[in-house]
């Protein structure tokens, strides 16, 4: 087979793999996610190079990913540390900036940078969102390589049905794919700080599966004044738990204890309702270790009062 047929075949299967993972991860995926690779021809084909963010798979002529790691430093809580690539982003236009492998421009990490710019080849990005977690952006595209700062320019392209065919994005299409992506770095570091600061169990029930968690805002984030992505304006919340808080049928108020809606109150269907539902009126919700991570009281009390109006 001609060998640039195989690494767009390999290319479109690695793209498919990891849309399908993300689809069924909520969009961020693990570290032992991109550890097992995907399956192409019988052989396992590496996503990443554990060591080096810039990685080609010896089965491929030419780059397939670059990845952003979120850093852990010694025993400091992971959202505490500054967050470059992140800020880059969401300070971006239509293009963002990525770091070359040292100092080399020559070298061979930063010579496969600048071979997929010069072929238009569409790579996966794997950006960090918290430690051994990482949202993947496909296509993403080298469009600028600028080695006397050490640093190269991507830009996305349509985040949806990405093709190993597609072509290097006009700036309209960059700028929409910009937004989707803060958009949704936004939801996913926000949720990971949230559930981080709770040792991943919900603030009601205490579950302790966070596949089955939501970071819930106690202020909406289209509140420009009180809504900020921060983990003191967030829950972690069952699914249900945060469908009924967002419906003010459950509030929580600024001593933290939880309030369930009369009309939930008056049903009689079931154990979970009983349980799970009005079974916690009356209780407390859990708290964070650390009192900078807890629900901000101004916050709850604004939320409460809506609680009070609609019930």
């Amino acid at each position: 087979m001609d060998p640039g047929i195989r690494d767009t075949q390999l290319r479109q299967a690695a793209f498919d793999h990891v849309n399908r993972l993300a689809a069924v991860r909520g969009g961020v995926l693990g570290s032992a996610d991109l550890a097992a690779g995907f399956e192409f021809d019988g052989e396992r084909i590496p996503l990443v190079n554990p060591q080096r963010g810039i990685f080609k798979p010896r089965q491929m002529a030419g780059l397939l990913s670059i990845r952003t790691v979120f850093p852990r430093q010694g025993g400091r809580v992971w959202y505490d540390d500054q967050k470059d690539a992140h800020r880059q982003i969401y300070a971006g236009d239509d293009v963002v900036e990525y770091a070359f492998m040292g100092t080399d421009p020559n070298s061979p990490d930063n010579r496969w940078l600048r071979e997929a710019m010069e072929q238009q080849i569409p790579v996966i990005y794997f950006l960090g969102t918290s430690p051994g977690r990482s949202q993947p952006i496909i296509p993403t595209f080298i469009v600028g390589w600028h080695p006397e700062r050490l640093r190269v320019e991507l830009a996305f392209g349509a985040i949806i049905g990405a093709s190993a065919e597609a072509t290097v994005p006009a700036a309209p299409e960059r700028r929409y794919a910009l937004r989707e992506v803060k958009a949704r770095l936004h939801q996913a570091s926000f949720r990971d700080a949230v559930l981080a600061a709770y040792g991943g169990r919900c603030a009601i029930s205490h579950l302790p599966e966070p596949r089955l968690l939501d970071a819930a805002h106690i202020v909406m984030d289209a509140d420009e004044q009180l809504g900020q992505p921060i983990v003191s304006n967030g829950l972690p919340l069952t699914k249900i738990h945060h469908a009924a808080f967002d419906a003010n049928l459950i509030g929580i108020d600024p001593d933290f204890g939880i309030h369930v809606a009369d009309r939930l109150l008056e049903i009689h269907d079931g154990p979970f309702l009983e349980i799970g539902l009005k079974g916690i009126a009356g209780t407390r919700i859990e708290l964070p270790r650390r009192a900078e991570d807890r629900p901000d009281r101004d916050r709850l009390a604004f939320r409460f009062e809506e609680f009070k109006k609609s019930t």
